[in-house]
């Protein structure tokens, strides 16, 4: 009998220890599973934070493999070349630490203390959060390795010396993160973290001085992109890409998809477009369409300059009617009009009528596409007309659009269109 009992006290301490075993290994299965839900949450976050601030342009070369880098940034100063961020550990970031990515995304310097050039717009990314600069990092840790060494730098002398970096750093980088306005709402807030943070619009809708910086006070005012020959307008004049009075709408439309009923994108902005904005949600292209709202200035716009005498801008008119007549008329209406979103009005469209001419001079040269999105698929392009058009006759008809229907651009010379034959198409 005790010997019974003693037997049945095992058995059932046994069946305890199987059941309380049981049970852990199903606590330690649901612990991993909701370690690897976190971590897959935390890899498809930093997915969309880094389409938010498009490192696929940048850190991937034509044809090249994805965030391998090695793509050419041609600068006044030289050419630059974007490194290796996937994580293979001897030419990439797989040695990194978190620690480490988000110190170099915040301060501008590599973990060994090295210097950043602002080609990386670590002076925007330094407004990135923690939590988003880890989120990042999980991602670009998850993506495959590339065994790819990067290319040096081609500069010259001096700006093959590193060190004059800390005199730019002086001029033109304030380290810290974003910090929200309380008396803006969350949205205004969200959108400025991304205008001003991850997206770096500064970067190109702002003024490149000589040293390669543009002051604070200058920001979003736009200016010619370096090297590209596409000029970026203002974010704060209503004259250029001042979108003040524009709906939340049809900014957030040109944003995600790159057509609105007020016009389109070209050139560079078309890139940003595809490679980045139109995968960002619908709140967040609308929180940054109420910031870019926001910053729009209502100032009486100034009248442009002409750049040739009247009585040959009068010519130019003339024969620019007849270009155009022939050429455009039969896309975007004999007045201007357009038939939007498709083909852009042009009759009191901003970005024809700025100081700056050279982006009309340009899509009228070489033409282009808006870039093809989830929004519009199947994007309507302009042929070149570099080809079959003299310098005159890119004159006149610029100046025929920029002038006429309300317009208030100015007159242009056929000098300006033939400086740009020679732009870089990419």
């Amino acid at each position: 009998m005790l010997k019974a009992k003693i037997l049945g006290g095992l058995l059932t301490i046994s069946c305890v220890s199987a059941v309380a075993h049981f049970e852990l290994n199903q606590i330690s299965a649901s612990a991993q599973e909701q370690t690897s839900n976190v971590a897959s949450a935390a890899i498809l976050k930093g997915e969309y934070l880094a389409r938010a601030g498009d490192c696929i342009a940048c850190h991937t070369a034509p044809e090249g493999r994805l965030f391998a880098g090695g793509r050419a940034m041609p600068t006044p100063f030289g050419t630059l070349y974007t490194s290796n961020i996937t994580p293979d550990p001897e030419t990439g970031i797989g040695k990194w630490t978190a620690d480490e990515f988000y110190r170099t995304m915040h301060t501008g310097r590599f973990p060994d203390e090295g210097l950043l050039y602002p080609a990386m717009p670590f002076a925007s990314y330094t407004k990135v959060t923690r939590q988003d600069s880890d989120a990042i990092y999980s991602y670009l840790k998850s993506i495959e390795p590339v065994r790819q060494q990067n290319r040096p730098h081609d500069l010259g002398f001096p700006y093959n010396n590193r060190s004059l970096i800390l005199g730019w750093r002086t001029l033109y980088f304030t380290e810290g993160e974003f910090q929200p306005d309380a008396s803006k709402s969350v949205e205004w807030n969200r959108g400025a973290y991304l205008v001003e943070g991850l997206g770096h619009c500064g970067m190109c809708h702002s003024p490149i001085n000589a040293l390669g910086g543009s002051p604070e006070s200058e920001q979003f005012k736009g200016g010619l992109i370096p090297m590209q020959n596409w000029y970026a307008p203002s974010l704060t004049s209503n004259r250029e890409a001042g979108l003040g009075d524009w709906s939340i709408k049809e900014i957030s439309d040109l944003l995600r998809t790159g057509v609105s009923s007020r016009g389109a994108v070209y050139g560079p902005m078309a890139e940003v477009v595809y490679n980045s904005l139109q995968y960002l949600s619908d709140e967040d292209t609308r929180a940054m369409a109420v910031y870019l709202k926001s910053i729009a200035q209502d100032s009486a716009p100034e009248p442009a300059q002409p750049s040739v005498p009247a009585s040959e801008g009068s010519l130019l008119m003339s024969l620019g009617k007849t270009v155009y007549d022939t050429r455009c008329a039969s896309c975007h209406g004999s007045q201007g009009q357009g038939t939007p979103p498709h083909y852009p009005p042009l009759a009191g469209n901003q970005s024809i009528q700025m100081e700056s001419a050279v982006n009309a001079i340009r899509m009228v040269l070489n033409g282009g596409y808006p870039p093809g999105t989830a929004g519009n698929p199947m994007p309507y392009g302009m042929p070149p007309f570099a080809g079959s058009l003299s310098d005159n006759e890119v004159a006149a008809v610029v100046t025929y659009i920029r002038t006429s229907w309300g317009n208030r651009g100015a007159a242009i010379g056929a000098a300006e269109a033939n400086v740009l034959r020679s732009a870089p198409l990419n």
